[in-house]
């Protein structure tokens, strides 16, 4: 059997939703990715929430042996349970300190099903590789099509001349774990990632 390629990733930044939506395809999509992880001996970065798909994520993390930390802002613990068994949980100022913390101890960003605060993060570390801030590779697991009408618009917006088409073949999308960490694992970055986005 060959041996998974992880291609130096040690950690992976997730970002995915505090609801668990309205079907158990995403949840099972969640559990699956931390599996895969966890089964590469690669650890888990994220918001640090006990609550949702976070919650979800990190508790099959664990369970299946990764080491999982969470970041969370001090203002956000009176409305969110912070998740009590992580391998570390950071306590930071606020979200602008959690995301860029989050960014630092990623070697890969994904994005899992999720809502607009899982689409807002995708978006800032996503310019970011494009402004040439990190060279690391971000991805999408696009779960039963979950992101395809997302893909859809940034293909819109290539098509109309707002995003340069190296900066969206840059992007990973794949509909399974397994798939999406050999991407991640194979991932090198454009030599045209310091110019700018678009507008």
């Amino acid at each position: 059997m060959t041996e998974p390629r992880t291609n130096g990733l040690r950690r992976v930044t997730v970002y995915t939703g505090s609801k668990h939506g309205n079907s158990d395809v995403c949840v099972e999509a969640v559990e699956a990715f931390a599996q895969a992880v966890a089964d590469r001996g690669i650890g888990v970065a994220f918001g640090g929430g006990d609550v949702g798909l976070m919650g979800v994520l990190a508790d099959t993390a664990l369970a299946a042996g990764a080491e999982v930390f969470g970041v969370t802002p001090e203002w956000l613990l009176t409305s969110e349970t912070p998740h009590q068994r992580l391998t570390q949980l950071e306590i930071v100022a606020d979200m602008h300190a959690r995301k860029h913390r989050m960014a630092e101890l990623g070697d890969a960003f994904v994005a899992l099903p999720g809502g607009i605060g899982t689409l807002e993060e995708f978006f800032e570390v996503w310019t970011w590789q494009q402004l040439g801030i990190h060279t690391k590779p971000v991805a999408l697991l696009n779960t039963a099509g979950f992101w395809d009408p997302l893909l859809a618009m940034i293909d819109h917006m290539a098509a109309q001349g707002f995003v340069r088409r190296s900066f969206t073949e840059a992007l990973i999308v794949e509909s399974t774990p397994d798939a999406l960490l050999d991407a991640l694992a194979s991932w090198q970055p454009s030599t045209q990632h310091t110019s700018a986005p678009g507008d």
